[in-house]
């Protein structure tokens, strides 16, 4: 399961490497989590960003709460359920990223954390999902959902799946009009693993009150408890 990531560019790195309008009330963060409301670009709203809170409540289940929420979609269930067919046709966004953690389970209770990056340390577009739906107040929420994949060989090694992340050329026109059911579908493959890297960070990661910049950086394997490890 793919829960936590990091978006960490400045204001005029995203207007420039996504060609939107970002606006001051932008922060970047470095450790996006479930329920938290972050930034996406929509395909009805691609000039700027949305803030939508990450997980998505079923559009067949009314009166959902944010905490009861579903924070990954399988790129596979896409093709069998009706309801993900038509959010993929009228409801499709991308997360801006700039890496993404997974957790390593090297013992019964112990887990690394680790964070993928391209290896060119360029930020990157996510698929994603997005609904809006009323809560048991009657108050209507937009959530995002992002789309997972089979781990390529580089994230297989810690974790069984990963985000999609779209391949360039296929990223504007997932926001657009032009492409078919079916091309929208074999848009959603693994990422080549050779480009891209990843490292251990702080255990501190497992914490979302913490979102700082040394989240990020490179730091010895470590389990949940702070504890270093031989694992890497």
């Amino acid at each position: 399961m793919s829960s936590r990531y990091s978006i960490t560019l400045s204001p005029a790195q995203l207007e420039q490497r996504f060609a939107i309008e970002v606006a001051e009330t932008y922060q970047p963060t470095y450790n996006a989590a479930p329920a938290q409301l972050l930034p996406v670009i929509t395909n009805t709203g691609s000039q700027g960003l949305s803030y939508f809170y990450w997980g998505l409540a079923p559009q067949w289940a009314k009166n959902k709460t944010i905490s009861d929420k579903i924070i990954n979609t399988q790129e596979e269930l896409i093709r069998e359920k009706s309801i993900l067919k038509k959010n993929l046709r009228q409801q499709r966004c991308i997360v801006p990223a700039d890496g993404f953690y997974e957790w390593k389970k090297v013992g019964k209770k112990t887990v690394i954390p680790y964070r993928f990056v391209l290896r060119s340390r360029d930020a990157f577009a996510m698929a994603g999902l997005w609904e809006e739906y009323d809560d048991e107040n009657g108050e209507f929420f937009h959530t995002f959902t992002l789309i997972t994949t089979k781990a390529n060989a580089l994230v297989a090694s810690v974790a069984e799946r990963m985000p999609v992340v779209l391949n360039s050329e296929i990223e504007k026109e997932w926001l657009g009009n032009k492409l078919s059911e079916e091309e929208l579908i074999s848009s959603l493959i693994t990422p080549e693993a050779d480009k891209m890297d990843c490292f251990t960070v702080s255990s501190r990661v497992n914490d979302t009150r913490n979102s700082d910049a040394l989240l990020i950086r490179p730091a010895p394997a470590s389990d949940q408890y702070g504890n270093l490890t031989l694992f890497d």
